[in-house]
């Protein structure tokens, strides 16, 4: 059989625990929705809330703890990626994307914030690991949402790239610019280690660190767009070949 008709398809990496970042940064990135949760529980304790205020405050503490449960997890794939093998398929990006925004939905609007995917009208496959990939776009969406403005939607949006033979899938948020030189600083240390980004303090790099790992263990890798008004942090895969042999 050629190219990625066969069944399914195996990848491995080595990974050095070594490389992984400290657990002070762990830590760091934990602290956030931590803090939250138990701001959230000093306000209900405080008493004299509604019960639809209430509710609210119940319902943000829920999704708030599942955010940390999610990085909690990714950490912990993340030192078993040493020496393991990621069954790879081909997959629809697109339909990934849905599913990655219903399921950070509810966050985003706990936050007042909303996600949505960007329509395409031809199809595309990719060839990947579905948890994986499921999980970056997942870390990318998280780190959105620190940055995303009430009035405009965070986009999510898989495209054709390099003669279709890789797929590019993003999240695109409309947080604040980063300077050139900055920029170009944080577009050089990509995913290399977990450190925070200037004039965006509210993410230590961890996930996009985690990322990169997922990425790598799939033949990928990640990256970032600098815009006037935000950022959009991608991971390329290869593109499947089902498609033109249809």
């Amino acid at each position: 059989m050629n190219g990625d008709v066969s069944a399914k398809k195996y990848v491995s990496m080595g990974l050095s625990l070594y490389d992984l970042p400290s657990l002070v940064t762990a830590a760091h990135e934990l602290k956030a929705p931590l803090a939250l949760i138990r701001q959230l529980a000093l306000e209900l304790e405080a008493g004299e809330l509604s019960r639809a205020d209430q509710n609210r405050l119940f319902q943000q503490m829920t999704l708030t703890s599942e955010r940390a449960l999610r990085l909690t997890t990714d950490l912990t794939k993340a030192q078993r990626l040493q020496d393991s093998l990621f069954e790879v398929e081909p997959l629809n990006p697109q339909q990934l994307c849905e599913e990655v925004a219903h399921e950070l939905a509810p966050l985003y609007e706990a936050m007042g914030r909303s996600i949505y995917v960007v329509p395409r009208v031809k199809p595309l496959l990719v060839v990947a690991n579905r948890e994986l990939l499921r999980r970056i776009m997942l870390n990318f969406g998280d780190n959105a949402l620190h940055y995303a403005v009430s009035d405009v939607p965070t986009e999510l949006r898989a495209v054709s790239y390099n003669m279709g033979q890789k797929v590019r899938i993003g999240v695109r948020d409309f947080g604040p610019a980063l300077a050139q030189n900055t920029w170009n600083l944080v577009r050089d240390e990509l995913g290399v280690a977990a450190k925070s980004i200037h004039a965006r303090p509210a993410s230590s790099g961890l996930g996009l660190y985690i990322a990169a790992q997922f990425a790598e263990a799939m033949h990928g890798s990640i990256g970032a767009t600098r815009h006037r008004d935000g950022a959009t942090f991608f991971v390329t895969i290869d593109a499947s070949t089902q498609l033109s042999l249809l």
